[in-house]
């Protein structure tokens, strides 16, 4: 194996260490500051963290799931029609 190969494959490494790293958000991590979780608004594949159904951001595969969120302004989040809970998708 060339030195450049090595050196390739290290970088690949590191950055996939780092995405892996950086992309794993707690289930009921709390809010930033300035910010409150919105359910129900969340487009499929923008949520902003997992569910009952799913572990992770981005793996909504529904627009608008009463259990995905994401993270809005506070106070804005009733305006633009999301909750402040989560619900259970109807079956």
């Amino acid at each position: 194996m060339s030195s450049q190969s090595s050196a390739i494959q290290a970088a690949f490494a590191s950055l996939l260490a780092l995405g892996i790293a950086t992309a794993v958000p707690a289930h009921n991590a709390p809010a930033a500051a300035g910010m409150e979780k919105c359910y129900g608004v969340a487009k499929a594949g923008q949520n902003d963290c997992g569910t009952s159904r799913h572990a992770c951001a981005t793996l909504s595969k529904d627009d608008h799931d009463p259990e995905d969120w994401k993270l809005v302004p506070k106070g804005t989040c009733q305006r633009i029609g999301g909750a402040l809970e989560p619900t259970k998708k109807p079956d």
